[in-house]
């Protein structure tokens, strides 16, 4: 377990793309790519129907949101475009996997969360988002080991590992706690949902890259 925190950069495996900016990939690798992305899209929903606390990302959102006269929605536009414009000194490349990440995360949890338990003791509110973190990191080390490009908020986390050559885990942890304060300061509403996945998702998408990399006979985990 502690090997999989140490992941740094993302595993190469024998059906991952050659570069991210390929858009005829082989077809075990689109299929992987649409697995990985469809099983993060149920972690997303797990953790709305948890309701124990809205994402980072989302506080930052509702914070934004509340300190202008943007609906949480158009924030949310607004912070993914600003991310992606954070990818050009870091020099991530986009591809299909970033247009994939729009559309089967969106569909994967429109069509999942009305079938998902919405518990109403606060215990299984809790250990629902601990599953939904769960299968976000799964998800996430599925669909970056395809390499086809990540999503806005994955690229700025490779990126960033690249330059900084620290590991996964504590790059995004560290996103994370940034976004969750800075949303928190600007009126954003913070639940023990937040703070799990503000602590847990890094290590998460660490151990996701770590275990999808080893069940692929991977040689290169960069530990």
């Amino acid at each position: 377990m502690w090997h999989a925190l140490k992941v740094k950069g993302v595993p190469v495996a024998s059906w991952s793309s050659a570069q991210p900016l390929n858009f005829r990939p082989q077809f075990v690798t689109f299929c992987l790519l649409c697995i990985g992305l469809i099983i993060f899209g149920i972690g997303e929903a797990l953790l709305i129907a948890a309701g124990a606390g809205v994402s980072p990302w989302t506080v930052l959102s509702q914070g934004i949101a509340l300190r202008t006269s943007l609906s949480i929605g158009w924030a949310t536009f607004l912070i993914s475009i600003l991310v992606l414009l954070l990818w050009i000194p870091l020099r991530q490349k986009p591809g299909l996997g970033t247009i994939m990440n729009a559309i089967l995360i969106a569909a994967a949890l429109e069509l999942s969360l009305p079938y998902l338990p919405h518990p109403e003791a606060y215990t299984l509110k809790l250990l629902e988002t601990v599953a939904g973190i769960l299968m976000v990191g799964i998800g996430s080390g599925i669909y970056l080991i395809a390499n086809l490009g990540p999503g806005p908020r994955d690229g700025l986390m490779t990126g960033l590992q690249r330059v900084t050559g620290f590991p996964i885990a504590g790059v995004r942890t560290s996103i994370e706690i940034t976004v969750v304060v800075l949303g928190w300061l600007l009126g954003g509403t913070v639940g023990m949902g937040t703070v799990l996945f503000a602590l847990g998702i890094g290590p998460a998408v660490s151990v996701g890259l770590y275990t999808v990399g080893a069940l692929s006979s991977n040689k290169n985990l960069n530990l």
